[in-house]
């Protein structure tokens, strides 16, 4: 039996030449003002020649500074970042990978700010919450709408094939949507309709101004894993809404207060998200991908062929084994060698070169 893993699959306009996709992954790469590095090049030419359908970039925030999240977080905030990505997508492209860049704005979730003693931008000022904010305006809000516009602009003008918004993991559309966050009583919050209407608009519009051809994505918190948050009902409905609005594909993830544990060091597959995928599949007509801990061939088919999710996306097995899909595809199907210690993003805070720890450790026993 073929596996339906290496067959193509359209997301809009564009067609993956497999079902696997790299996650977003911040590497801490880029310099002090969000430029891609030779550092940055390195990881991603490992990527690009590594048989991956399609390879989503480290986040890269829209507005300057109010948007960053982190050290070393790529920008896209202005035109100067556009040609450091060129070669990158070239060399992409050349080994028939699709390559999207993922784009972001904090909102209140960016300790890096704070302890620069930058003011955050929050959809709701929140008391119990430490770090020195101000709730938005509604001018604060349109302005960053036109910045997640613009950047979609410059991302297709850098060459990229698609656009993934980042909708997860406690940032700012997180917060526009859950009502751990979101206590505004004007059009942006109160009712889960005005509490999905940043994603809309931001949608809509991007739509509008990238035209009919270019596919956006996003990658999306379905449910808050905290008491009082956002339901699993409630983020399908955003979810068909963002369909509506001009979205064409969907990685699901988690939202506010992930408590949900990653794989345990050792285990070989959990597919933590895989429910939830299946749910949205279920709603929407548009391609679902599911992340996290998915280590085996065996599991990724698993899912594709139950049709709970149609594309495969993965983050720390392919800081191990960029090539992955490549040895796979040969037939060498034993697990992903990513022990799942979680290490190697506490390397990428450190400014060095993300890599995997465990084969870092190896490599220091062996020269010993």
């Amino acid at each position: 039996m073929t596996s339906k893993l290496f067959t193509p699959v359209k997301i809009g306009k564009i067609e993956l030449k497999n079902r696997f996709m790299r996650s977003a992954t911040w590497d801490a790469m880029a310099d002090d003002s969000g430029l891609v590095t030779e550092s940055s090049a390195a990881i991603y030419h490992g990527l690009n020649t590594g048989g991956i359908g399609l390879i989503v970039t480290g986040f890269a925030f829209v507005s300057f500074p109010s948007g960053q999240a982190g050290v070393g977080q790529y920008g896209i905030y202005s035109d100067k970042m556009i040609p450091g990505w060129k070669q990158i997508i070239q060399e992409a492209h050349k080994n028939g990978s699709k390559i999207a860049m993922q784009i972001v704005h904090a909102g209140i979730n960016s300790g890096y700010l704070s302890q620069k003693g930058i003011d955050l931008c929050a959809v709701t000022a929140l008391s119990e919450v430490a770090r020195k904010h101000h709730e938005m305006t509604d001018e604060e809000i349109e302005g960053i709408i036109a910045d997640f516009v613009a950047a979609g602009l410059r991302v297709r003008e850098a060459g990229f094939d698609a656009v993934q918004l980042h909708g997860a993991h406690g940032y700012l559309f997180s917060q526009f949507a859950s009502p751990l966050f979101n206590h505004r009583t004007d059009r942006w919050g109160g009712s889960p309709e005005n509490r999905r209407r940043f994603h809309l608009e931001v949608i809509s519009r991007l739509r509008k101004a990238l035209g009919n051809d270019y596919p956006i994505l996003i990658k999306f918190g379905v449910q808050d894993d905290k008491s009082g948050g956002m339901p699993l009902s409630e983020g399908i409905e955003i979810c068909r809404q963002m369909v509506k609005a001009g979205l064409n594909g969907i990685e699901v993830s988690a939202g506010v207060g992930s408590a949900i544990a990653r794989l345990q060091e050792g285990e070989i597959s959990k597919p933590v998200f895989r429910e939830r995928a299946a749910s949205v599949k279920k709603a929407v007509n548009i391609p679902v991908a599911v992340v996290n801990g998915i280590r085996s061939l065996e599991t990724a088919e698993d899912i594709i062929r139950s049709g709970d999710a149609d594309i495969i996306s993965m983050s720390r097995p392919f800081i191990r084994e960029p090539h992955l899909v490549l040895r796979w595809q040969k037939g060498e199907m034993s697990p992903a060698k990513c022990i799942s210690c979680g290490k190697c993003m506490p390397n990428a805070v450190k400014n060095t070169t993300l890599e995997c720890y465990e084969e870092k450790r190896l490599r220091e026993e062996a020269a010993k």
